[in-house]
């Protein structure tokens, strides 16, 4: 005689984990038509106004078998893409870059308040534009223009620079983390020296710089920016589960199988690398990998195999919609996109705060 099992109803708790570690299509959904929102109004909006319906036919237009009548002049046509559509997917890649390496350095620290500016990054890239500008330093290589060149190594130095004094520990987050601190204030500190040697001129356009700014005229920054984004953005997402593993503690990722260690050494490296990429053709944009992870994270849940996608979503929105207040609260004088991005994060970094001191 057989007997077959009822099967076990399914426990509301494991239904709810669940939906926490997967990504839901609504949400995917709901990031895309917020990008494209964005992506919109950012190449519609400025100086030269541009239709929404002479946009999207001149995009239209450009897909291979499809003739479409075009209503925007030459002119029109030559500022839609050789100004604003590299302005704008530049603002989209540099935000989703930098939320991405947020997301990644909140996991390795165990730190919601952790963004890409950790162990040294701003300082070193800032150091390294003002030898650019300020005093002809000439890294350039291929098509990489002297001043990315010169933040992008500067950048990697200072990285370099807080591994070594952490003796590589990652084992141990918050001496790395003390220790990009330190390098952070070396560099800065030789960075302000550097600046008050420049003539008034020079040290107005590394300020400039250093505020953050996404002018661009041409694909050129778009190219120099892409390949680092596919690559390290592909090693934040495949380590994204790592990264849930390990805010169980090292011994328990070590049970299942992971190398706390070498986790965070390979989401450390790729967060840097990705940002110094970004840093090097905005200049220095605060607050996007602060504020982008913890609003995906208070909207749809804390895990990083949700939160490292939909962040960097979010974050090429944000990005773009900081870059329209930018090219336009001011108009017809352009204010930094980093100033935008501070307005908007520093309150949300001070609520934050707040709200934590606030909970039992």
């Amino acid at each position: 005689m057989s007997t077959t099992t009822a099967p076990r109803p399914a426990d509301p708790l494991e239904e709810s984990a669940d939906r926490a570690f997967r990504l839901t299509w609504p949400a995917v959904l709901g990031a895309l038509a917020l990008l494209a929102l964005a992506g919109l109004v950012s190449v519609t909006q400025g100086a030269a106004g541009l239709s929404v319906e002479g946009v999207v036919r001149s995009l239209l237009g450009a897909l291979p078998g499809l003739d479409v009548e075009q209503t925007l002049t030459e002119q029109q046509q030559g500022v839609l893409w050789q100004i604003r559509l590299p302005r704008t997917v530049l603002a989209a890649l540099v935000g989703a870059s930098l939320a991405m390496a947020g997301a990644g350095y909140q996991g390795v620290f165990r730190n919601p308040l952790a963004d890409p500016y950790l162990l040294g990054v701003s300082a070193g890239a800032g150091l390294g534009a003002v030898l650019a500008l300020g005093f002809g330093l000439d890294l350039s290589w291929g098509p990489v223009a002297a001043l990315p060149a010169a933040a992008f190594v500067g950048a990697l130095v200072a990285v370099s620079g807080s591994v070594l004094v952490a003796r590589g520990s990652f084992r141990d987050p918050a001496t790395l983390l003390l220790a990009g601190v330190a390098m952070a204030a070396l560099f800065s500190a030789t960075q302000t020296y550097a600046l008050q040697r420049l003539d008034q001129a020079a040290a107005r356009e590394v300020l400039s710089w250093l505020f953050g700014r996404l002018a661009t005229h041409g694909w050129a920054p778009v190219t120099l920016l892409l390949p680092y984004v596919v690559l390290a953005g592909a090693v934040l997402l495949l380590h994204a589960r790592h990264l849930d593993v390990l805010r169980l503690g090292d011994e328990e990722a070590r049970a299942l199988g992971l190398r706390p260690a070498r986790s965070r050494l390979v989401v450390v490296v790729a967060a840097t690398l990705i940002t110094a990429a970004a840093v090097s053709v905005s200049g220095l944009i605060a607050f996007v990998g602060l504020v982008t992870p913890h609003v995906v994270r208070l909207l749809v849940g804390s895990s990083y195999r949700v939160l490292v996608p939909l962040s960097a979503l979010v974050g090429a929105a944000f990005l773009a919609f900081a870059d329209v207040g930018a090219r336009t609260l001011a108009a017809p004088a352009e204010l930094p996109v980093g100033v935008i991005t501070a307005f908007v994060g520093a309150p949300f970094f001070a609520f934050v705060l707040w709200r934590g001191r606030q909970d039992p």
